[in-house]
């Protein structure tokens, strides 16, 4: 068996720097002074703030002890499922840090912020072909945002065609905050089943959907990690009640310039620039969550809009049907430059090969573990695969016993207990950025942990033991956290 990576080595304890402080300890040298001293009026000097003396050394072994404690992409995998944590090429970072973007203020005047509003109306259009979309907005701040958007817009339409509709229909396979995202715009939930192959039936669509629907929220691909096959039968029959079809988009990793999300029906559909489009994310923040429409819910879309007169880009608020602003200023504009790097680096031949590697790497995993683990969909999945923890349940072993084992191999766990239609599930998502090695070391990892759930449970049940931290009660560290270390 390949030698895995993982906790192995020393882990330094480190004190906080006001307990390491010794009085008279120094960092720098101040420069030789070059004119004569003058004291400052008593009444401007205090005691000054409580700062601990410190060397250099005590400074820089400090900060890296501390980084040493962290685990994120730049570590190892991160196969989170749903998440799409996948490595961002450092080139966006610098880009986004370059001063007349990273300076620029948002309440400067449109003749000083020209290069800024060419990007973000470029980068509208970039989204707008990549989606087969016609409009777009950059303003939501993320996903759960973006949803948000999408009701609003669709209630703003009804609304002009004179349509009061009170319900959205709101599959099981769904990302959780869609029912939410409905719920505030007044609309009541109406929840229904996927079928035996984990999918939406246009039977059971039909069977709700009527004039007081104002339409259907789709994950497509969906948090079981299949696509849904039916959608244009669905989209169909939405449409000739008069609803929408609107799509989260998060998954949208696994079908870029492959899926024209237009031509399959869908009116609104929003991204994760954070996700698909090469932003690291994570812990809240940063996000964008864009909205793609159709052209007859262009006139909702939010404002300010970026349009071009006389040659310069000038925000407009002379839209009177727009929903209004959704968030202060614009949007997150640093995850926009990023993800215009991305997609102007990549092209859209390389935009395709990324979401084909994506659905690749999920596939392997799923035919090297179906094996082992439960697999509730046998079928090919998309960017994601989900497994269940039912050939456990005899020997006591749980889906958390192995996600905590995994962190002794060096890897992150993946998402567990999502999807909630399926139980106990573990759900793989390896993205396109990683390498057959580091998969391989992977799939032989969940292979001895398997193993050791079935031979000695026990011993599972009290992993990790080679981390930093043992096992939590997370029920206490949620409630109480200990942020000293």
């Amino acid at each position: 068996m390949k030698e895995f990576l993982g906790a192995r080595g020393l882990v330094l304890n480190e004190p906080l720097l006001w307990e390491k402080g010794k009085k008279g300890r120094m960092g720098f040298s101040l420069p030789r002074r070059d004119v004569e001293s003058s004291p400052l009026h008593k009444d401007l000097t205090n005691e000054g703030p409580d700062i601990p003396d410190q060397s250099e050394m005590d400074v820089v072994r400090h900060y890296t002890r501390l980084s040493q404690w962290n685990f994120g992409v730049d570590t190892g995998m991160y196969p989170l499922g749903s998440c799409t944590m996948k490595y961002n090429p450092k080139v966006n970072e610098r880009l986004a840090a370059l001063p007349g973007f990273a300076g620029a203020h948002p309440m400067l005047p449109h003749q000083l912020s020209q290069g800024a509003l060419r990007l973000i109306k470029e980068l509208e259009g970039l989204l707008s072909e990549i989606t087969g979309m016609d409009a777009v907005t950059l303003q939501p701040a993320a996903g759960a945002q973006g949803e948000l958007t999408g009701m609003l817009l669709m209630h703003a339409y009804h609304k002009s065609q004179g349509s009061v509709r009170s319900k959205i229909i709101i599959p099981d396979t769904a990302h959780g905050t869609n029912p939410s995202s409905a719920a505030l715009c007044g609309y009541k939930p109406v929840p229904i089943k996927s079928n035996e192959e984990g999918i939406l039936s246009g039977d059971v669509v039909a069977q709700v959907m009527d004039e007081e629907t104002a339409g259907i929220m789709v994950t497509n691909p969906n948090t079981l990690g299949l696509f849904e096959e039916n959608i244009r039968n669905i989209a169909e029959i939405v449409h000739s009640k008069g609803g929408l079809v609107y799509c989260d988009g998060a998954n949208m990793n696994a079908v870029m310039g492959i899926v024209h999300m237009g031509k399959i029906g869908v009116d609104i559909l929003h991204l994760n620039l954070h996700k698909t489009f090469s932003t690291p994310h994570g812990g809240g923040g940063p996000g964008s969550g864009p909205v793609c429409v159709k052209a007859q819910l262009e006139p909702f879309l939010p404002v300010p809009r970026v349009v071009k007169k006389k040659g310069q880009y000038i925000f407009s608020e002379k839209f009177p049907e727009s929903i209004g602003k959704v968030q202060a200023f614009f949007g997150n504009f640093g995850v926009m430059l990023k993800a215009y790097a991305y997609i102007m680096s990549m092209g859209s031949d390389n935009l395709k090969k990324a979401s084909q590697l994506a659905v690749l790497n999920a596939n392997y995993i799923k035919e090297k573990l179906k094996d082992i683990y439960h697999l509730p969909y046998d079928r090919p999945c998309m960017h994601e695969c989900v497994f269940t923890d039912k050939f456990l349940k005899a020997n006591k072993a749980t889906t958390l016993d192995l996600a905590k084992g995994l962190m002794d191999y060096g890897f992150h766990p993946p998402t567990i207990y999502f999807p909630l239609v399926v139980n106990g599930a573990i759900m793989i998502e390896p993205t396109e950025t990683e390498c057959k090695e580091d998969i391989d070391l992977l799939i032989e990892a969940l292979k001895v942990l398997a193993d050791e759930a079935l031979k000695d449970p026990a011993s599972l049940q009290e992993a990790p033991k080679k981390t930093k931290v043992r096992r939590l009660d997370e029920t206490t560290a949620a409630r109480q956290p200990c942020l000293t270390g």
